[in-house]
């Protein structure tokens, strides 16, 4: 007989999780395991909120295993770690993302690419190699091996930075390996939403021009004052759209939602690249002429491997970015996922565990 997620490992727990696939989270004691010798245990201070969180929860991808303990953007503070880890101590800033675990041995393990091993084991909702389901950064501790355990620099504040840990790199790994970031590149990014104000920062901070592109007039002056993009179109105003064709060396597409494809691939110039990271539920449309006339390329990319995280991290302590946030109790949650789901938010909620897990 299965034991309880309450008695399976030896170190008491405590987070939200969802029973079913209503995605209402609640109270929930389960386990970690004991601090193994190369793993490192944290105290979880704030955990962001992303939109998978919400799509794992209501079970929209198919996947789901309840109860399920969401959070892939999990920030705090070593506690303890094992006799073998060399890359952290005690009262260390750390962070956890979308990823525990990976083979180790495939192609892509070995070029530093565990986000693309098949074997990847998630922060949440996945089988861990001895048969359990893990459980994410909605709870008061996090155990995991050093491998997959990323450095917080001193001066960046943790809650800001939690998002980081998958918005971010979802966005600066695309940057990186489609060659999207040198400075006076044209970047077009579309949705301003987690994602998509992340993509603005980086690629700011790379020196790239930076054009955001909205179905919402009423994002222009936080797009271009506060985040500080250099242009602004309304996907849904064809002048608009058609004034700035031809223009952009590459765009990164962050909407989740099913949209057209073929307005955004006449942004580009000839050899131009449309990068999607959003997920839609449903196919999206490609005629393949567009492509042809240009030579155009659409692609892919899902989070970024450990090292280019770390890479990510330290980026983004060295030009002082960080996500902007709505910082909110535990208690508040199911709130903060209704708003989620109407777009209704600036532009990443994180819980604060820390000071709100235990009296909920």
């Amino acid at each position: 007989m299965a034991m309880s997620a309450e008695n399976e490992h030896p170190a008491e727990a405590f987070g939200w999780a969802a029973r079913d696939c209503s995605g209402h989270l609640s109270p929930f004691k389960f386990s970690r395991r004991a601090t193994g010798e190369k793993d490192v245990t944290f105290k979880v201070l704030y955990c962001g909120i992303c939109h998978s969180d919400l799509h794992s929860i209501k079970n929209e991808w198919g996947t789901a295993s309840y109860p399920m303990v969401p959070g892939h953007e999990i920030v705090g503070v070593v506690t303890e770690v094992g006799t073998k880890v060399t890359k952290f101590k005690v009262g260390d800033k750390v962070g956890v993302g979308c990823l525990v675990g990976s083979c180790q041995s495939c192609a892509n393990c070995k070029e530093d690419l565990e986000n693309y091993c098949p074997k990847m084991i998630l922060s949440y909702g996945s089988e861990f190699y001895d048969g359990t389901i893990t459980y994410g950064g909605y709870s008061d501790i996090m155990v995991s091996d050093e491998h997959f355990v990323i450095k917080i620099p001193s001066n960046l504040p943790l809650d800001g930075t939690a998002p980081l840990l998958c918005a971010g790199i979802t966005v600066y790994s695309p940057l990186k390996y489609y060659g999207l970031d040198k400075a006076g590149m044209h970047l077009g990014v579309v949705g301003l939403g987690g994602l998509g104000h992340m993509a603005v920062k980086f690629a700011k901070a790379m020196g790239v021009k930076v054009t955001v592109i909205s179905t919402s007039p009423n994002k222009k002056k936080e797009a271009m004052d506060h985040l500080g993009a250099d242009g602004f179109l309304i996907s849904r105003d064809i002048e608009d759209m058609q004034s700035a064709m031809g223009t952009m060396d590459g765009i990164i597409d962050t909407v989740s939602a099913v949209h057209a494809l073929l307005p955004l691939i006449g942004l580009l110039k000839s050899h131009g690249k449309l990068v999607l990271v959003g997920a839609p539920e449903k196919p999206l449309e490609l005629l393949a002429m567009p492509l042809l006339m240009g030579r155009k390329i659409v692609g892919g990319s899902l989070i970024g491997g450990i090292k280019e995280t770390q890479e990510m991290i330290d980026f983004a302590a060295k030009h002082d970015i960080v996500a902007d946030i709505e910082l909110i109790p535990m208690d508040y949650v199911n709130t903060a996922m209704e708003r989620l789901s109407k777009a209704d938010v600036k532009y990443r909620f994180v819980i604060d565990i820390a000071n709100s897990l235990e009296s909920s």
